[in-house]
């Protein structure tokens, strides 16, 4: 399972929180690229439910890290 920014961000509106077959219909629906759907495929299948994105990729970068501050460099 190899998840991307740009993977990943196809499940930023997901209905959190979500079992793994509610993400992968959500990907579906959504018309998400092959490889979201693989790596929902991908995940144990024990009925948990996935609060976020980090559930599933504990590396997703948080958004404090995509800002610019623009004032630090003024």
């Amino acid at each position: 399972m190899i998840w991307t920014v740009e993977l990943a961000a196809y499940l930023d509106d997901a209905p959190w929180p979500a079992t793994k077959e509610e993400l992968i219909d959500f990907a579906d629906r959504i018309g998400a690229p092959y490889e979201v759907i693989e790596n929902l495929n991908e995940l144990e299948d024990d009925g948990e439910i996935y609060e976020t994105i980090e559930d599933i990729w504990p590396d997703y970068p948080s958004d404090e890290e995509f800002f610019f501050d623009e004032d630090e460099y003024s």
